[in-house]
């Protein structure tokens, strides 16, 4: 079997999917990663033996440049994604028996495209469940299109989210389908999330309440890590105490040197020592005291193991690698879907949401203080004995078994 898995994002959004690659080619399927062309993701890729095909434009120089919430430049952004999908994601999906897509509604809907012509499955994968019509929530809003005020209906919402979703790409879309001789589609979100998307988080940690769309829920989808800890590191974590890890990932901040100080000062509030990562943000250390030291790329499920408690921004990638460590957590949420995850954490019992994205001394001190507490430890590791660990298995599994029925139908 070959599989064609496609993503565009940072770092939360490449990783897992690399984690199903490497799965479907443990049950032996033949597997390439279309991803953004940085230099990080040429060498995860490189270092799992997958090959990956370069589309679109570095992620990371998007990432921290675009002003947050803005719409400027997102007509171009999202028409060159689209081009893509039609271009060189097109050509690697040729031969394909399937096609996995996650990303932005411009690589779904042009994935999806791709693959009915060819007439291959089409799988959608979500890393985040706020973006799946629920009457259980709200859309989030999108990019130069609040939602209306004065509406609380969800599903009215969401209703409102599909049009501005075909105001945004439809004519893009479509345009493109008609030059390889397909028809209009008249709802692009509901098109590119398909009748059954799967969902790749953990049904402890994000439980999916059961809705009118078919949603397969998998597991989250992580790939196996076995990288040893840089030998700084291990020789700082060896030193004393376990400290308390501060990072925000890909999420860059404009105050990130005021950040990095009252992250640290807090900890230090706390007793603990402090391990900064660096990220888009640039986190670094404060001063030269010996309590502190600066990561840059590191293996988290090695690394979250050995620490007191984990300070993060609350992507889903952070938020369930940590829970699987049984180590409390600090989410302060920064924006997407951060503010559902530090929710999950605070309704777990595994850690404390912060009240906004700009954390002081004392509102950080004053959550750490709760997350560093005998209980909300006790809490945290009895959570992580029910995260599952097998997502991208179960996932790998179930495309097989797809792509095998399909197969069988169309040999009879």
């Amino acid at each position: 079997m070959r599989v064609l898995v496609s993503t565009y994002g940072a770092r939360g959004s490449v990783e897992p999917m690399v984690g199903l690659a490497v799965r479907l080619r443990e049950l032996g399927a033949e597997v390439r990663v279309c991803a953004p062309p940085d230099e990080e993701f040429a060498e995860l890729l490189a270092g799992v033996g997958i090959p990956l095909v370069p589309v679109g434009r570095p992620v990371r120089a998007m990432v921290t440049t675009v002003v947050p919430g803005s719409a400027v430049g997102l007509a171009q952004r999202a028409a060159e994604l689209m081009a893509a999908q039609f271009g060189p994601v097109a050509a690697a999906a040729e031969g394909c028996d399937a096609l996995v897509a996650c990303g932005p509604l411009p690589v779904t809907a042009g994935a999806r495209s791709v693959a009915e012509k060819l007439g291959i499955r089409y799988v959608h994968a979500s890393h985040q469940p706020i973006i799946l019509p629920s009457p259980h929530q709200p859309p989030p809003a999108r990019r130069g299109r609040p939602l209306p005020p004065g509406v609380s209906d969800n599903l009215e919402l969401w209703e409102v989210d599909a049009r501005n979703a075909n105001e945004m790409f439809g004519a893009v879309l479509n345009s493109h389908r008609a030059s390889i001789g397909l028809p209009p589609v008249d709802n692009v979100r509901d098109y590119a999330f398909s009748e059954q998307p799967w969902l790749a988080t953990d049904p402890t940690l994000s439980p999916w309440p059961p809705t009118d769309l078919d949603v397969v829920q998998t597991g989250a989808w992580f790939r196996p890590d076995e990288r040893p800890l840089p030998a700084a590191l291990s020789s700082f974590l060896d030193a004393g105490a376990p400290p308390v890890y501060v990072g925000f990932g890909s999420t860059p901040i404009s105050a990130s040197k005021d950040v990095a100080r009252v992250a640290v000062e807090a900890i230090r509030a706390q007793g603990r020592r402090a391990i900064v990562s660096h990220g888009y943000a640039g986190l670094d250390v404060i001063d030269d005291q010996d309590d502190c030291f600066a990561v840059g790329e590191a293996n988290h499920q090695a690394l979250f193991a050995r620490v007191a408690a984990v300070v993060h921004h609350g992507s889903s990638g952070t938020t369930t690698t940590a829970a699987r460590a049984g180590v409390p957590q600090v989410v302060v949420p920064q924006g997407a879907d951060h503010p559902y995850w530090a929710g999950r954490v605070a309704e777990s019992g595994i850690g404390v949401a912060h009240d906004g994205p700009t954390p002081t001394v004392e509102s950080l001190s004053a959550a750490l203080a709760t997350a560093l507490t005998p209980e909300t430890g006790a809490r945290a590791k009895a959570v992580a004995g029910q995260v599952r660990s097998d997502g991208a298995t179960v996932a790998a599994r179930r495309l097989f078994d797809e792509v095998r029925r399909a197969r069988s139908v169309r040999g009879r």
